[in-house]
This record gives C-alpha cells, structure tokens and sequence, in this order.
C-alpha cells in the first residue's frame, strides 16, 4: 500500500486508561449514592465521548438531562486532574512509533474524549510524534461524523484513499469508513474481535508490529 498518512484513536488503541476512567467516574457516582461499575462494564461505556460514559454509567431513574449534565461536569473535573494517573501505553506501542518515525507518515491522534483531555494524555504519555491532536470539542462533530477526520487529511495534504484509520472500537471503523479511509481494528482494545469483524473493517490486527506488516 502506498501509505501516506496514519490517523490513530487514542484511548484503547496506543493507551490503557480504563483504571483512570472508571476510578473518576466511579468517584463522582458514589459520592451521589449511585452504584459504581467494574473495569468490564467501562471498557463497553466508553467510546463516545464523556457524556456519553456518564449515560451508560448512571442507574436508569438518574437518566435525565439534568442529571447528566450535572454528572458530566463533576466527572470531568475530577478525571482532568486524574487522567494520566494510571494510563499506560500499550505494550508494543512504543516500539511501533519508534519505527514509524523513522518514515515521512503523516501521523495524527483524533480522539472522543474531550480535547483538552485528549491533548494531555498524549502530552504526557507519547513521543511529540503527533500533529494534530484533535479530540471531542463538540457533540456534532464526535465520531463517526467523518468531518474531522476529513479535515485532517486536508490539512496534512493526505490522500484519504492513501490513510489509514486505526481504532479498537466500532465506531473507529465506522468513522475510517465514513471518510473513505483505509480502516484498520486493533484487538487489544476495548472490544471483542467478533464484534470488530463484524463491522469488516479493511484489517484487524492483534498486536502492534502488525501495523508495520502492512506498510510494508
């Protein structure tokens, strides 16, 4: 293939952050006498933005907007300061970008998790190998809307055609999809692989040096 660019996910793709997230959120629930949830239910919540985590995570008579605004704002507050506490790239991930430097990709992070959280976790967590590090700024423009990802491509001169799109979740293949990108899965995420093979995504791969299997 001839790879221009490569544009990835964050959260379940280059980093583990699940134990920062469902701490954070479990803190905020409990404190208003909400049932807290496992690891398992979290990596299922997440993959949609904040908002929508908070959704999943409260029981069903808290489910009105009021409450999940209100929700939101405490458990955005308290995971901004807590993000990075236990957050860890995923095995394999560093070799991967180490190499991928050494080539002319174009390589981009675009994220559902808020912007400001987006662009910290990776500031603290991954080489300054990204350019743009784009997350969720507003509820219309969160993924799979291709707009960003589109934006991207033009910014950076990629041909879509010519980019891939790697993620662990459905909606990355639905947005790599959506922008006509070349859709890659990764299984040591936060889904199933039966579930990634039945959105058929154009690869799947099981460990990060596949990637460079493909570029090649």
């Amino acid at each position: 293939m001839n790879i221009e660019g490569i544009i990835f996910d964050l959260d379940g793709t280059l980093v583990n952050s699940i134990a920062d997230i469902a701490y954070s959120m479990n803190v905020v629930l409990e404190a208003s006498s909400y049932p807290t949830h496992s690891y398992e239910a979290y990596e299922t919540f997440i993959g949609s933005g904040i908002r929508n985590l908070v959704g999943k995570a409260l029981p069903a008579d808290a489910k009105n907007e009021k409450e999940i605004d209100r929700v939101f704002d405490e458990m955005f507050r308290h995971y901004k300061d807590n993000c990075i506490n236990k957050t860890a790239v995923y095995q394999g991930v560093m070799p991967l970008l180490e190499q991928l430097q050494k080539t002319t990709l174009k390589m981009a992070v675009l994220s559902n998790k808020a912007d400001a959280l987006t662009k910290k976790v990776v500031t603290h967590t991954l080489p300054a190998i990204f350019n743009p590090v784009i997350g969720l700024t507003t509820e219309a423009l969160k993924k799979p809307n291709p707009e960003v990802v589109l934006n991207i491509c033009k910014e950076l001169g990629l041909n879509v055609n010519n980019t891939l799109y790697v993620g662990d979740t459905s909606v990355d293949i639905q947005t790599a999809k959506n922008a006509g990108l070349i859709s890659v899965a990764v299984t040591w995420g936060f889904r199933s692989k039966a579930s990634l093979v039945a959105e058929k995504p154009d690869y799947i791969i099981d460990s990060p040096e596949e990637l460079l299997d493909l570029l090649s």
